[in-house]
């Protein structure tokens, strides 16, 4: 028993002189972007109440911190306009840390399922080429490796590299092309940060405040049906992976989900409206929030995906949103269509014209349906982003009517600048039209600029 005390005393003792050396939180290491012109926060872990000091080089200070009696620390730190490099050092007690290679530009975190995660090497439109033109040290990129938790997170791992083809080739395809436009227009560096995971649903990209607060999203869950590439518990992501990025300041979100939601479509806007509020909140930043348009494709529904794109759709009412239509671009056999590079270039031209002020002139939408007048058993349906709107074959086909018992109709369609006047002969007093709702339907309609329209259903035309 004494020794059994003297050894655990002993034990005490020895620990008291061992001192916690500095550590940083996973996403600061060599390589890194900071985002440009703001305050960010540098942050991790060291001895309690253990004072150190950190040394920026883009402004040649060195500023004191301390750290809190629960061994954490932070400060924050202003940035410079775009450039580099630079280097961070840390320096206390027991260690010294220095991040080498730190450029200044704009952080995008790029999210969703696996149309997303898609690397050239999963198969892109010409793969060989795109992966040996990859040299780009300007871009940065940062995969988050995968991790599911129960609670958020503080904590996360990966490593910031350059762009190289050795480097872009494993990874998300959509991510990259979308920085390479940016860089093209800007010339400034971008850095990626990837935490996309195959086959998730929404709820799995969401807090758990979402759903103590809306019981109706909890039950629209249970229709989502398990699958042996990930988890479809709530929240689980949200927890793992994007909990422990809310400290770390991104200038905006790039998104491309939803085929996981098809088997609960209706639901999509209210989830995905809260879902992107909750990131704005914990960020406390606004920042713009990009995301692609599913493509056509046997959803396994008949209306399914439609029902998703028009959810989709209807998102665009939240600020500082935009969404790329991809019909065009798809092939229904294939959930994962090979081009996505117009994927990447059309969520650039959004955030390059609606966020960074640039491509003033440039239409980066295709036809959204607008507005609606009725003329007698005729309806006018009137779009925005139209100029120049025509029809791809000589039928304009995938319109639909319903009358007053909600039956739906195929209806006969034709142009008038950017209206389309649609009929059907069964319905007298229409009440909705509704447009390339099938989920394999591919829009026909196009403005000048050769953007697809967009899938969407009016709300009962007389509300």
């Amino acid at each position: 028993m004494k020794l059994r005390n003297y050894l655990l005393a002993l034990c005490i003792l020895a620990t008291s002189f061992v001192k916690a050396e500095i550590s940083l939180h996973g996403i600061f290491t060599d390589h890194m972007v900071l985002q440009r012109e703001t305050s960010v926060l540098l942050y991790g872990w060291a001895n309690p109440n253990e004072e150190f000091t950190v040394f920026t080089s883009w402004n040649n200070e060195t500023v004191k911190v301390k750290t809190g009696n629960d061994a954490k620390w932070e400060i924050s730190v202003n940035t410079p306009k775009a450039g580099g490099p630079y280097e961070i050092s840390f320096k206390g007690e027991s260690n010294e840390i220095k991040l080498k290679d730190v450029l200044i530009g704009e952080v995008w975190l790029c999210s969703g399922q696996s149309n997303m995660e898609w690397s050239a090497n999963s198969n892109i439109a010409n793969k060989d080429i795109e992966i040996a033109n990859a040299n780009y040290p300007n871009i940065r990129l940062f995969s988050v490796n995968k991790r599911t938790s129960t609670y958020p997170q503080e904590e996360i791992s990966g490593t910031w590299v350059a762009c190289t083809p050795e480097t872009m080739q494993d990874f998300s395809a959509v991510a990259y092309f979308f920085a390479r436009n940016l860089q093209k227009e800007m010339n400034i560096p971008i850095g990626l940060i990837d935490n996309a995971w195959g086959a998730t649903s929404a709820e799995v990209w969401t807090p758990k405040s979402v759903f103590d607060a809306h019981s109706d999203l909890v039950e629209a869950h249970k229709k989502v049906a398990p699958n042996k590439w990930v988890t479809v518990e709530k929240s689980v992501l949200y927890n793992g992976l994007i909990a422990p990025l809310t400290k770390f300041k991104i200038g905006g979100t790039i998104w491309y989900q939803g085929e996981s939601n098809t088997a609960n479509a209706e639901s999509y806007q209210k989830l995905f409206t809260n879902m992107i509020t909750s990131w704005r909140n914990a960020w406390n930043i606004d920042f713009p929030f990009y995301y692609a348009q599913i493509a056509p494709f046997k959803y396994g529904q008949e209306f399914a995906g439609g029902v998703v794109r028009d959810q989709q759709r209807r998102t665009l009412g939240l600020k500082k949103t935009g969404m790329a239509m991809t019909s065009d671009i798809c092939t229904i056999e294939d959930i994962h269509p090979s081009n996505k590079q117009d994927v990447g270039l059309r969520l650039a031209n959004i955030a390059l014209k609606e966020h960074y002020g640039f491509l003033e002139d440039k239409e980066i939408y295709g036809p959204l349906y607008k507005d609606f007048k009725i003329d007698g058993n005729k309806v006018e349906v009137h779009f925005s982003h139209a100029d120049g709107l025509y029809n791809k074959g000589k039928k304009i086909t995938l319109f639909e009517i319903s009358n007053a018992q909600g039956e739906w109709f195929p209806a006969k369609a034709k142009l008038k600048n950017k209206t389309v006047l649609v009929s059907a002969k069964e319905v007298r007093k229409p009440t909705a039209v509704r447009y390339a709702w099938k989920s394999t339907d591919i829009a026909t309609l196009y403005n000048s600029e050769g953007l697809p329209a967009s899938t969407f259903k009016t709300e009962k035309l007389n509300d």
